[in-house]
This record gives structure tokens, C-alpha cells and sequence, in this order.
């Protein structure tokens, strides 16, 4: 007996959401060395330039700028983290697919393009719309 059209969708279903799986965590492995990287690739304080004519006070401000820079990328990265861990909760949770928000399903194309949404199309408009800021 030949599987039915909805037994093909689930089954097709099944397969796009294993594959999303498999993305987040090559993504969550990859982030997670990245944000490795970026703690590893701090400069010890005492590591100092030389030989700079205006002393202490650049190199002061190129640390500080340095320290800025990254925990700014540190703080993107382990966002980045937080969306994807979110979204391979939702698997163990079955509700992988569905709106955070609305629980209605994620259209298959915005998963397939960003496999850590956590809302559907609708509920991220509203979602920006109300967070834009004064000005």
C-alpha cells in the first residue's frame, strides 16, 4: 500500500526538521569556538607596545577600544548561542516549528533560511514594530 499525501508531508516534514537539527548544532559548535576564540584572543594587561610616542595614554585607549570591540562581538556570539540552544530545546520539548509567540507553525522557508526562528513572520513584525526606539 502506497503512503498517502499526508504521510509523504510528514515523513517530508520529519526529514527538513532533522536536517534543521543537524544545523543548529554544527552552528552551536561553531559559535561555541568562536566565542573561545574570542575570550582566548584577550591581551594580557601586562602585555604592553613599545616605543609609542604618546606612551601610556594610547596605549590605554587602543586597549580600551580593543576590550570594547570584543566583548561587543562576545555579546552577538552568545546571543547568537542562546537563539540556537532555544531552538534545539524546542526539539526535545516537540514544539520545534512553532511560534514562540502565537504558537502557530513557522512557515518552512523561514526555518529553512534561519532554523533558530523562534517566531513566525507575523509575531517578528509585531515584535519590531513595538521595540523601535524613540526618536
Amino acid at each position: 500500500m502506497s503512503p498517502t499525501y499526508r504521510e509523504q508531508k510528514e515523513e517530508e516534514v520529519s526529514n527538513n526538521f532533522k536536517q534543521h537539527r543537524t544545523r543548529l548544532e554544527n552552528e552551536q559548535k561553531r559559535l561555541r569556538e568562536e566565542l573561545d576564540q574570542l575570550e582566548n584572543a584577550a591581551r594580557p594587561i601586562d602585555e604592553r607596545r613599545e616605543g609609542s610616542p604618546f606612551g601610556k595614554r594610547e596605549e590605554e585607549a587602543t586597549e580600551s577600544l580593543e576590550l570594547e570591540r570584543r566583548l561587543a562581538l562576545e555579546k552577538q556570539v552568545t546571543s547568537q548561542i542562546t537563539e540556537v540552544e532555544h531552538a534545539l530545546h524546542k526539539f526535545e520539548e516537540g514544539t520545534y516549528g512553532l511560534c514562540d509567540s502565537c504558537g502557530q507553525p513557522i512557515a518552512p522557508d523561514r526555518l529553512e533560511a534561519l532554523p533558530q526562528a523562534g517566531l513566525c513572520l507575523d509575531c517578528k513584525a509585531k515584535n519590531t514594530r513595538t521595540r523601535v526606539p524613540p526618536g
